[in-house]
């Protein structure tokens, strides 16, 4: 008689399911991991590209929380051994159940299903938390915003959509400090790319300067060739040096600026979508969008990863 793992087999779908290139952005509460997913989603198209939070992962709603001896950033607060599950389907091409945390209202709501796309976009404080976790992901990205930048996005961002005044996120941040020090920070070592958007320290720009980005990139994955963004004539607007990361593992970091003139950034992005092979002209209008404002840091840190989901599908389809 056959063995159970067997006969599930030969009882499951006839046709092989589709794999999809799943890619992990983490980071740390209001690091900017929906800015930068917003972005790709929008730019791959929803028939190409599906998004979803490990947030909505949280064993317990805000009320409940507010009882608890810890915060939304431990791991007893989440049900993390479900994500675990649910990126294993994903990551054959299954669809899930997902459940819904709702950041306005702070209540477990009715899941949703999720069907995966051709790419598949995870978002969130956990998604590099485990080994488990990191196989499903073929790229991986953390945001490393400085401490006192992601601070201020936060109190913006939870005062202006979440209803919190300023204080009482100021006493969650310090509340959450240990938890984020032990639980969420430590998924930066095991990222493929970091990404830090942060003002220059050697330079005295305007308040008014856009922030500029460093992307490190391990030698974990295969990344672009950047010749020709990297070109005598570009070289203002982003440049690449031979760094050692703080665990003292050679990487790359690639250092786009801020300050420089957007006809210059334009430039680079442009030969980065060409080498996406993309039709000449301009590079989609989605990308490196801050509500009503653009980063040329961001748009090229996107298409960075629009590169990499690109040649990960092209090998998936072969």
């Amino acid at each position: 008689m056959p063995d159970k793992n067997l006969r599930i087999r030969r009882a499951g779908p006839a046709e092989p399911r589709r794999r999809p290139v799943m890619l992990a952005i983490a980071g740390d509460s209001a690091a900017g991991k929906t800015t930068l997913t917003r972005g790709l989603v929008e730019a791959l198209g929803p028939e190409r590209c599906v998004s979803l939070c490990t947030d909505d992962y949280h064993r317990y709603d805000r009320a409940e929380r507010k009882e608890l001896p810890f915060t939304a950033l431990h791991p007893e607060c989440n049900y993390l051994e479900i994500m675990e599950q649910h990126l294993q389907l994903l990551a054959t091409g299954a669809p899930i159940l997902k459940p819904v945390y709702d950041h306005a209202t702070g209540e477990l709501v009715r899941p949703e299903l999720v069907e995966p796309a051709p790419v598949v976009i995870v978002e969130g404080l956990f998604p590099l938390h485990s080994k488990l976790a990191r196989a499903c992901f073929d790229v991986t990205v953390y945001l490393d915003p400085p401490e006192e930048i992601r601070r201020e996005w936060k109190i913006a961002r939870d005062t202006g959509k979440r209803g919190y005044s300023t204080e009482a996120v100021l006493a969650e941040l310090e509340r959450r400090e240990e938890e984020s020090a032990l639980y969420v920070r430590p998924q930066r070592s095991h990222a493929d790319l970091v990404v830090r958007f942060a003002p220059i320290e050697s330079r005295d720009d305007p308040a008014d300067t856009p922030l500029s980005a460093t992307v490190m990139m391990r030698p974990t994955i295969d990344h672009p060739d950047l010749t020709g963004a990297l070109r005598p004539g570009l070289t203002r607007a982003m440049h690449l040096k031979l760094e050692r990361d703080p665990d003292g593992r050679p990487v790359e970091s690639l250092h786009v600026h801020g300050y420089v003139p957007r006809e210059e950034s334009l430039a680079v992005e442009k030969e980065i979508w060409t080498s996406l092979g993309e039709p000449d002209g301009e590079t989609p209008d989605c990308l490196g969008r801050i509500g009503e404002a653009r980063s040329e840091p961001l748009a090229i840190a996107q298409l960075l990863l629009l590169y990499h989901l690109r040649d990960l599908g092209r090998g998936v389809a072969a």
